[in-house]
């Protein structure tokens, strides 16, 4: 079963991912472990040849070996990191391309509920069969690439015996001989007979139809994507070559990393702690990231994330099913919603997001931006003579600005906001000179707007 620890890291905290280090399934320990004790028991073996079953002669021929080896192991002589990297990254590309390839019902059996009608028992049959047509597909598709659906359905009469196909149709779909998968039989089913409904007006229209016909050319490509996924790997040449690097570059380790004597002088030997601490690290790294790209480039087997091929078959199946049958036309009573009365309305929050309330809606990233009234006046060439112009302020921007000139009082030179703004139902015409200054704003009608009056000296 897939692996999922979603919930846990939700919210960053201090130690959030340290606690699923303490994971067992699924986890790098798991599927690494056994690799690890080979290299500490060849790395041990060594260790013991060295130190106790060797002559002084001998130990010297072993520690210039030694030293040799750990050239290699010290430079870029074997480039792991850079095969290893781009090797993890193909694979992991590899393996999300195959998430999203993978045929979901979902729009095939909406499409098929609202344009195949009838409510008689001819309409349902249609809509069941369809859908059991597309869903049939996807089975013999992932029966041929995944190792769970194959021990699940290993023949065909046992996807008769799941209802997936009758007995009529497996005779139909043996007697086509083909030397290559015949996956798509079903979809060629499903293709006539909704040309069948069209003509029996169970489509209503041709519109519907080639919605239909859409919708399954879209299911159809993704189980071929599928298809060729399994068929067309990663190139062989590559996969050899980053095994073979990773562990032909621990074999070097296996000699190249052992502790000589500390009394002989040789370089980088000055202490002799016989457990290899920071080479085990770097054979857990290393040799980890190989094991999550053999992991990763074929998700269709038995592994702990593996995906769950039996339980999309099993929900695919009840939910195409529910669709098209027990929710055809089947609807709720049309009723006024609980706000149909109220034009302004909020929505409650419950104890632990209430404080949410308090938080202002975000309206951009520059709508508390501050601003000088230099940064406001309106550039005009030399030689235009100075005349007041009239910006209109509409909805937030008015608002904003109103706030942003009462927060910028220290700033504003020689005027203040009422100064500023001025309300007029002739913006194109010039101000009166001799205009009363007891002009009534809330005199204004519903034609006349406002108006920021700038000034170009």
């Amino acid at each position: 079963m897939t692996v999922s620890y979603t919930l846990e890291v939700a919210n960053a905290r201090f130690g959030g991912f340290s606690r699923l280090l303490f994971r067992w399934k699924g986890s790098i320990y798991r599927l690494l472990y056994k690799e690890l004790l080979v290299f500490c028991g060849v790395y041990l073996f060594f260790s013991v040849f060295y130190r106790f079953m060797l002559t002084s002669k001998q130990q010297d021929l072993f520690e210039r070996i030694a030293l040799y080896c750990d050239q290699f192991t010290n430079t870029n002589f074997i480039p792991v990191l850079f095969v290893l990297g781009f090797y993890v990254t193909l694979a992991f590309n590899r393996w999300w391309g195959q998430y999203t390839s993978f045929p979901l019902p979902d729009n095939l059996m909406m499409v098929v509920s609202g344009n195949v009608h009838g409510a008689d028992e001819r309409g349902r049959l249609l809509r069941r069969t369809l859908m059991r047509y597309a869903n049939l597909s996807s089975v013999l598709i992932l029966r041929s690439i995944s190792t769970r659906v194959h021990k699940r359905f290993p023949t065909l009469e046992h996807i008769v015996e799941a209802g997936f196909m009758t007995t009529h149709e497996l005779k139909h779909f043996e007697s086509l001989h083909s030397d290559f998968n015949k996956y798509w039989m079903p979809l060629t089913w499903f293709s006539n007979l909704a040309s069948k409904a069209r003509e029996e007006g169970r489509v209503r229209d041709d519109i519907a139809l080639r919605l239909l016909m859409d919708e399954l050319n879209n299911y159809r490509a993704k189980c071929s994507l599928l298809f060729h996924y399994d068929w067309i790997s990663i190139p062989l040449v590559y996969t050899q070559v980053v095994t073979i690097a990773v562990y032909s570059f621990f074999a070097f380790c296996v000699i190249g990393r052992q502790f000589l004597n500390p009394e002989k002088g040789y370089k980088n030997h000055n202490l002799d702690l016989y457990v290899p601490v920071f080479t085990l690290m770097q054979f857990f790294f290393y040799t980890g990231w190989l094991k999550v790209g053999e992991l990763i480039i074929n998700p269709f087997g038995e592994d702990d994330d593996d995906f769950e091929t039996n339980q999309l078959i099993d929900r695919n199946i009840q939910v195409s099913m529910l669709a098209v049958d027990d929710m055809y036309q089947n609807l709720a009573p049309i009723v006024k919603d609980k706000h149909w009365a109220q034009r302004h309305f909020s929505i409650p929050y419950t104890l632990s997001t209430a404080a949410e309330t308090l938080r202002p809606a975000f309206k951009g990233s520059t709508f508390d931006m501050r601003m000088s009234v230099e940064d406001l006046e309106i550039h005009q060439p030399a030689d235009t003579p100075g005349k007041k112009q009239y910006l209109p302020l509409k909805g937030s921007l008015g608002d904003g600005l109103d706030s942003l000139l009462q927060r910028g009082k220290g700033i504003l030179r020689g005027g203040s906001l009422p100064s500023l703004v001025d309300v007029s139902s002739h913006p194109n015409e010039e101000d009166d000179a001799d205009a009363s200054p007891d002009y009534d704003i809330n005199a204004t009608n519903h034609k006349e707007r406002t108006f920021i009056k700038v000034v170009v000296e």
